[in-house]
């Protein structure tokens, strides 16, 4: 909901979801990219006629197959926490993105201490308990920092969009 929420603000729609992917002249014309699926919104995303749904880790979001300023908008929900180097990500996703294209993510985050690496810690993994799949393990722990790295990659526009803090933020950058 989070995720819809900061889309449709960002591009002044004030219906749902549906609607916006069904009808709004804007978002119909743009090129979206969806990396792993984000919860109830991938049917909607399906309706769009440029749109593609790509799983990490077979899209290694570090080194992306588009060209260069050829998306339009980026989506992902809960994905960049388990890329190692999530920068590097973040300015791979400004890469590709065209003059002005948008992306939205969220990350989960630890509420009461800042952004740190899994590296030297005992694994954790999100998914289903006790299935310990490589692509579920946690990279990064997101904290209080959280919207910090995106700054670092290279992004300046950047807004946040929470309805129901801490629970969930979604985080929107425009390439500029």
């Amino acid at each position: 909901m989070t995720l819809a929420a900061a889309v449709t603000s960002a591009f002044g729609f004030s219906g749902t979801f549906e609607d916006f992917c069904r009808s709004d002249a804007g978002i119909r014309q743009l090129t979206v990219i969806e990396i792993n699926p984000a919860g109830n919104l991938s049917p909607f995303l399906g309706l769009l006629p440029k749109y593609e749904l790509h799983s990490f880790p077979q899209l290694d979001m570090r080194r992306m197959h588009f060209a260069d300023a050829s998306i339009d908008l980026i989506i992902h929900s809960d994905t960049l926490e388990h890329v190692p180097g999530s920068k590097v990500a973040l300015e791979e996703s400004r890469r590709v993105l065209k003059p002005g294209g948008h992306l939205f993510y969220t990350v989960p985050i630890v509420v009461g201490r800042l952004t740190r690496t899994r590296r030297a810690l005992p694994p954790s993994y999100h998914g289903t308990p006790g299935v310990n799949r490589e692509d579920c393990i946690v990279q990064t722990e997101y904290g209080a920092d959280f919207w910090c790295e995106i700054f670092e990659a290279g992004f300046h526009g950047v807004t946040l969009t929470s309805l129901i803090f801490p629970a969930s933020v979604a985080i929107h950058a425009i390439k500029t």
